[in-house]
């Protein structure tokens, strides 16, 4: 899935306003000002279009860990090597963020009127490795946000 969208589609889910952005850029040590940020929100074939790179999705969604859930007390003293930004990673890091357990990550699909099992849910955050890992589709990812809009939005 485009980097762009993801970030477009988490603004409006979370409801996070133009400072709020920039704040959790920040948290995610990536520092963006309003001017940089309106061109990475806007859909690809709009004028002043910028893509959003990896490194800087990435660093955005570390930054919304932090926003929503504080800087670790004691972090880990091994540092883990950094995956490739990728859905799975995407999902793993949104359900960190949101502290999410497995049934919340269900409903949320739900919410979409998108099924799925536990079993295929947890495929999707083991390792590359494992036998049983999965990859996660646009349209997984696409759902997840989709349900997340209707989650914190719908509420009101």
């Amino acid at each position: 899935m485009i980097n762009n969208d993801v970030l477009r589609r988490l603004r409006y889910a979370l409801e996070l306003k133009d400072q709020d952005m920039i704040a959790i850029f920040a948290l995610g040590d990536a520092e963006i000002s309003r001017e940089q940020l309106l061109p990475l929100l806007k859909k690809d074939n709009e004028a002043d279009y910028v893509p959003l790179n990896n490194k800087l999705m990435e660093q955005f969604l570390d930054g919304l860990i932090i926003y929503r859930r504080g800087k670790q007390e004691n972090p880990p003293a091994e540092a883990k090597k950094p995956e490739p930004l990728t859905n799975n990673t995407i999902l793993k890091k949104l359900r960190i963020a949101l502290e999410f357990k497995e049934e919340d990550m269900l409903t949320t699909l739900k919410l979409a009127d998108f099924e799925l099992s536990k079993g295929e849910l947890s495929s999707f955050f083991r390792k590359k490795d494992h036998k049983h890992h999965r990859e996660c589709g646009d349209q997984i990812l696409r759902n997840f946000l989709q349900g997340l809009t209707v989650r914190f939005r719908e509420q009101d």
